[in-house]
């Protein structure tokens, strides 16, 4: 039986940066990994393949310069799924390749099967072939998660789906129906109206990516409608069934049935609310561990389960969810677990969050309502890029960053951007933040001429000025 300082199920990027980490200290590892391919949902059906083909929409439409150029951008015409997902396999492959390379090059010893807990200490692979019991010391649980499919929706991979299938679309379908409106169903309603797909997107809360700051929020779903999405916010579905059509030739469309009465109909839906656990295949219960309604795993600060030597990252433990926020949870478990306590003085409310919607939306720190809520005096100090040359120069002038900087120390609180970049863009305050900076510093230091990053310095500007009253 083969013996090992450390066990990680899974190998989407909490599982991978957990091993690598755990190799870098000296330790025997394994990682386990159920399916055929590695990288979990982050390389294979979700992160990955998602902005990927985001990326192709906006090539393939020339969207991202019909700001500046008008309609003399040439467009790719008859834009099928096959065009997206080839450049998505494309990127696939690689990664797979990538995070193979890793493991081989860190002594990572990758064992495929699925694997299940017989005590605290022991997990058995069940391999394709044959099944083998392993021991470890420490373990790290990064199964992720999978799209919740209702039992109530007839889900058919061809007309209602979930994001694990709209890849394997055989066509672009004129019409689509979005039920959800977190970071997968908003980023797939953009991607898709991108694309000239008339979308609906329905929310049952009155507001999309209840998370961000109201202001940034308010923005995005302006943009959205800019777009023509119809957004459907405060509405619930009540029901999803296939209809047959008599207008014209007879056909087949999604029928949505809202509880507020309404009807609506499309010839695809996207079923994005939610995402549920798989921990209930690891025979947790022989451990000890238990697991909520959506078999989402309960951890501290250090991301320790109930039990010592048991540790949990990523999607499993729920929100944010992020391929970002998985990898550095990952890497501080496993660093905790071997006693190296000491990684940096990073304050993990400073996860910058990244939505890549069209436009890209990322924030880091607090929003305006939760400083209101907290009773901390702030001021918002707002850079729109119609100001920012790079921002005319680009054909991006609806795009703004906002700061919240504290009215008495004048300390950056929270940075909220939307518009070209702005996943990048936000690095540069996550960064002030997190060296405790001030509002001053923006003011004080130079940036590139003509870059977006100059909103920073317009941002502080506009919010001291309000400071000072002038």
């Amino acid at each position: 039986m083969k013996h090992y300082d450390c066990i990680i199920i899974g190998t989407g990027p909490a599982g991978q940066k957990g091993a690598i980490q755990a190799a870098k200290l000296g330790k025997r590892v394994a990682v386990i990994e159920k399916n055929s391919v590695l990288g979990g949902a982050q390389i294979n059906t979700g992160t990955i393949p998602s902005k990927a083909l985001r990326e192709a929409a906006l090539h393939l439409t020339g969207v991202n310069r019909r700001g500046l150029f008008g309609n003399t951008t040439c467009v790719k015409s008859d834009i099928t799924v096959a065009d997206l997902a080839s450049v998505s396999q494309q990127v696939i492959r690689q990664e797979w390749d990538v995070i193979r390379s890793q493991f081989d090059r860190n002594h990572v010893e990758l064992l495929w099967g699925r694997a299940e807990f017989q005590s605290p200490n022991e997990v058995i692979v069940h391999g394709p072939d044959s099944s083998e019991v392993i021991t470890a010391d420490q373990f790290l649980i990064a199964v992720g998660t999978r799209p919740a499919r209702p039992e109530n929706i007839p889900f058919n991979e061809g007309s209602i789906f979930t994001s694990d299938e709209i890849l394997k679309l055989d066509r672009l379908p004129r019409t689509m129906i979005v039920v959800g409106g977190g970071v997968i169903g908003t980023e797939y309603a953009c991607i898709m109206s991108t694309l000239g797909v008339r979308v609906t997107l329905v929310e049952g809360r009155d507001r999309l990516l209840g998370f961000l700051d109201r202001e940034i929020c308010d923005a995005f779903q302006y943009f959205l409608r800019q777009k023509s999405v119809t957004l459907r916010l405060g509405e619930k579905v009540e029901e999803i069934k296939e209809v047959e059509v008599q207008n014209g030739t007879p056909h087949t469309l999604v029928q949505a049935q809202l509880e507020s009465g309404k009807t609506l109909r499309a010839e695809t839906l996207l079923y994005a609310v939610g995402r549920q656990g798989v921990c209930g295949a690891l025979g947790l219960d022989k451990v000890g561990i238990e697991f909520d309604d959506r078999e989402r795993l309960h951890v501290n600060d250090d991301y320790q389960t109930n039990v010592e030597h048991v540790y949990a990252a990523g999607d499993v433990i729920g929100f944010p969810a992020l391929a970002s926020t998985s990898m550095e949870q990952g890497r501080r478990a496993i660093c905790h677990a071997f006693g190296q306590c000491d990684v940096g003085n990073y304050n993990t409310s400073l996860f910058p969050y990244g939505i890549y919607a069209v436009p890209e939306i990322s924030m880091v720190g607090k929003t305006e309502e939760q400083l209101t809520e907290e009773g901390i005096p702030f001021e918002a100090g707002i850079a729109h890029y119609r100001e920012i040359a790079r921002g005319q120069l680009i054909g991006d002038e609806l795009g703004m960053l906002k700061l919240l900087i504290h009215q008495d120390t004048h300390e950056i609180l929270g940075v909220h951007t939307i518009g070209t970049g702005a996943t990048e863009l936000i690095h540069i305050g996550q960064a002030v933040m997190a060296l405790g900076g001030k509002a001053q510093f923006f003011i004080n230091n130079v940036f590139n001429f003509p870059t977006l990053a100059e909103c920073y310095k317009v941002a502080a500007y506009n919010g001291l000025n309000k400071l000072n009253h002038v």
